[in-house]
C-alpha cells in the first residue's frame, strides 16, 4: 500500500508533502510546492485532504520518527524530568553543589543553564585561586507540568483562564 500511495503522487504533490512536513503549515507549503500563492490556503487545505498525500504525510513523518528518535513518549519523558525536577540533587549532604558530572541523568537535563566564576583572593602576584562560585538555572518547571497536565486533559479552557489570573508563578532556578 505505501508503493500505492507513493505511485499516485505527482512531482508537485510530493514536493507539497516534503514541505508540509517542514512547519506544518499546509499553505506555505502549497506555495513552496509551486501552487499559486493567491489559492495556496485553499490548495493546502485540498491537498491535505487527498487520502494519498495524507497517507504520505504519515509514512514520512513515521520513517523521521524512527530516524530522529524523537517519540511522543520520549518527549514526554522529557517534560516529567523537567516538571518533576528536584533541586536538592545539585548539592551534597554538606549543601556544596555537586560537580556537573556528578548529576544524575534527570537533574542534568533539568538544567537550563550553569554558571561558573573564579573567586579569587590577594592582589598581583599574590592573587590565588579560591574557588568557584557556580549558578545553576533550572528549567521552567510550571511550564512543564502545565504541559503535561494539558497533555492529560486536567484543564479545561474556563479553568485555566481564571487561573492565570489569579495565580502567577515565575520559576528561574537556582
Amino acid at each position: 500500500m505505501r508503493i500505492i500511495a507513493e505511485k499516485k503522487l505527482t512531482p508537485k504533490q510530493r514536493r507539497f508533502v516534503d514541505e508540509y512536513l517542514i512547519d506544518l503549515n499546509a499553505t506555505q507549503a502549497a506555495i513552496r510546492a509551486g501552487y499559486s500563492p493567491k489559492t495556496a490556503n485553499e490548495q493546502g487545505a485540498r491537498l491535505l485532504a487527498n487520502v494519498s498525500i495524507a497517507e504520505a504525510i504519515r509514512e514520512a513523518r513515521d520513517k523521521r520518527q524512527q530516524r530522529t528518535e524523537i517519540t511522543q513518549d520520549r518527549v514526554l519523558q522529557e517534560y516529567a524530568r523537567l516538571a518533576f525536577c528536584d533541586p536538592r540533587r545539585l548539592f551534597n549532604a554538606d549543601g556544596s553543589p555537586k560537580p556537573i558530572e556528578e548529576l544524575d541523568d534527570d537533574t542534568a537535563a533539568a538544567l537550563a543553564g550553569l554558571e561558573v566564576r573564579e573567586e579569587f583572593e590577594g592582589k598581583g602576584q599574590e592573587r590565588t585561586l579560591a574557588g568557584y562560585t557556580k549558578k545553576y538555572k533550572l528549567a521552567n518547571k510550571l511550564g512543564a507540568l502545565d504541559s503535561l497536565a494539558k497533555h492529560m486533559g486536567l484543564f479545561d479552557a474556563k479553568e485555566e483562564d481564571s487561573e492565570d489570573e489569579t495565580i502567577k508563578i515565575e520559576i528561574t532556578g537556582i
